[in-house]
């Protein structure tokens, strides 16, 4: 860690979730912070996240433990905000296709002895613990119900955050285009946007999503990228008992907070065309599909239609483990990059901010650093 004084004042650059975060901690710790964003809040990754609250299946333990923090802290939160329709625990139920990839006997032993709480339930049991599964959608294997897990509504909670970040004296910037950052005589001294601004700082945190490999290389910096481009549809309100959020073979859902269901799948990332202007397109048998698939797994079958949908990067570093803090050649310039943002945005803010705050890495953090990548 290099910086040996407290920063008087913090550049964010990211609208998302990791940003609005690591700004609002700052600015509880009296730190002049800064918030820019290339346009609205929530514009990116974070406006089209499943946000699934969870640790599941296998992963290493230093994620592992991260998660689980993660999840800590929402339950702090929804103390304070209870009945929250943006934020809920209701649990999560998986299962695997019927062939010989099926893990849900060998994931279940795996959580239960890491003491993740988990119960294997029979295709007959599932209606019992949690409403709203077509039983028959279910493999022989069975089904993973995992009670502690939940859901967030990332736009609603960036606003939450958003709105005393600003109480506090922060300053939000939006629609300032692409940023880079200022890097001068071997450190970071601020940010520059595509609309001509220059903004100085003592520290600058780059959490702007799927960008952030290219804008640190920029700064001749690398950082694994394994970034795919994802799609999140969002139905029309629909009066269903579903609660918890599902992980199918073919589709994963999760209620929102006016009665709909948000949907995506691995199978129709694949289908997203990217255009050669950079732009995307998506087949109307994609947006079909995937509203078929969630129908088939819901109790009754209900007939869904599209509400919206959104498409773009979906931040996944190359090794698949977080990227957070301080690059080691560039003093003063902090990173946040990873899937997940949902489920580590609250405590990787949180850590990010006492980081920039005091000059003292975090343990949690040892095992995220960017310089792993370091050719």
């Amino acid at each position: 860690m290099h910086a040996p004084t407290r920063p008087s004042k913090v550049i964010v650059v990211g609208g998302g979730i990791f940003g609005v975060s690591t700004a609002v901690h700052l600015a509880r710790l009296g730190i002049q912070t800064t918030l820019i964003n290339d346009g609205a809040l929530a514009n990116g990754a974070s406006g089209r996240s499943l946000a699934w609250l969870n640790s599941a299946r296998r992963r290493s333990d230093a994620y592992h433990r991260t998660r689980m923090a993660g999840i800590d802290r929402y339950r702090t939160l929804s103390a304070k905000y209870p009945g929250a329709p943006w934020l809920r625990f209701d649990g999560g139920l998986t299962w695997d296709a019927d062939d010989a990839g099926n893990e849900i006997a060998a994931v279940f032993d795996y959580e239960r002895d890491l003491g993740y709480h988990a119960q294997l339930l029979a295709p007959d049991r599932i209606a019992k613990i949690t409403p709203g599964v077509d039983a028959r959608s279910v493999t022989r294997q069975g089904a993973i119900f995992n009670p502690g897990e939940g859901w967030v509504d990332l736009p609603s909670l960036i606003g939450v955050l958003a709105e005393e970040f600003r109480a506090v004296g922060g300053e939000i910037v939006t629609d300032a285009g692409r940023a880079t950052i200022d890097v001068r005589d071997g450190r970071a001294r601020g940010v520059m946007t595509a609309n001509g601004a220059h903004w100085p700082a003592d520290a600058v945190l780059l959490a702007a999503g799927g960008e952030v490999p290219a804008i640190v290389a920029e700064a001749g910096q690398y950082i694994g990228d394994d970034t795919p481009i994802a799609l999140l549809v969002r139905t029309k309100p629909v009066k269903h008992p579903l609660k918890a959020v599902l992980n199918t073979p073919r589709v994963a859902i999760r209620p929102t907070p006016d009665g709909a269901f948000a949907l995506d799948s691995a199978w129709s990332e694949e289908e997203v065309v990217v255009n050669t202007d950079g732009s995307y397109q998506i087949k109307p048998s994609t947006l079909e599909g995937l509203l078929l698939e969630a129908s088939k797994v819901l109790e009754g079958n209900p007939k869904l239609e599209i509400g919206d949908y959104g498409v773009g990067p979906k931040p996944i570093p190359g090794d698949g483990e977080p990227v957070f803090g301080e690059l080691q050649a560039i003093p003063g310039y902090f990173v946040a990059f990873s899937h997940s943002g949902a489920t580590l945005g609250l405590i990787a803010g949180e850590l990010l901010a006492d980081e920039i705050a005091t000059g003292k890495r975090h343990p949690l953090l040892a095992a995220f650093r960017p310089e792993r990548f370091a050719k």
